[in-house]
């Protein structure tokens, strides 16, 4: 067996994944249509595949274990000039995203991975862009604004294509790995393929 890029995160719900989806990829992003659109709880991560049984019961756990909380999204910011990102600021509901990222990421289990960055739980709108793109859209999305209850994360596999496709939805209070209609697929991506469940 080789090895895999997974990463987990928090889907933004429709209508608004659909529509930051779309701005993005109105922005010039070239990579808008093969990232649904998200909340990063661990970032593109290699592993061994042989591995992925135990990440994915790891996952299952750290759901069961968990509660939904609000999330709320309000507003812009950028990374610049650090790194060349402009999102959509998350207001309520990062305090749940920062424990639960540390918990996916803890030193015992079996992604012990390490950030590059302080965590800042955020929705990514432009990314390696054109300086002017990157202007537009942290002027565009200023007024932007959602609010939605969180009740699960997902875990995804990065394809050789590059798209991220969805393997699984981890279910708070339950860890049942489920798939969530309230998150279909955006803008034409396949990322959210419909799996089998386990």
């Amino acid at each position: 067996m080789g090895t895999v890029t997974i990463g987990v995160s928090i889907a933004v719900p429709e209508p608004h994944g659909s529509l930051l989806q779309e701005r993005r990829a109105g922005f010039g992003d070239p990579a808008a249509h093969g990232i649904p659109t998200h909340v990063t709880l661990l970032p593109p991560t290699e592993v061994d595949e042989e591995r992925l049984p135990e990440i994915e019961a790891h996952l299952a756990g750290l759901a069961a274990l968990s509660d939904p909380f609000t999330m709320r999204l309000d507003g812009t910011g950028t990374f610049r000039p650090l790194s060349p990102v402009v999102f959509v600021k998350l207001v309520e509901g990062a305090e749940g995203c920062d424990v639960l990222q540390q918990r996916i990421r803890d030193a015992a289990g079996p992604v012990p991975r390490e950030l590059q960055f302080p965590y800042h739980p955020h929705v990514t709108v432009a990314h390696g862009i054109s300086e002017a793109a990157m202007d537009r859209a942290f002027e565009e999305l200023a007024d932007y604004g959602a609010e939605w209850t969180c009740s699960s994360f997902a875990l995804y596999e990065q394809g050789a294509d590059e798209v991220w496709r969805k393997l699984y939805d981890y279910e708070f209070g339950s860890g049942r790995t489920v798939t969530v209609p309230a998150v279909p697929a955006q803008g034409g991506s396949p990322v959210d393929e419909p799996t089998a469940t386990h």
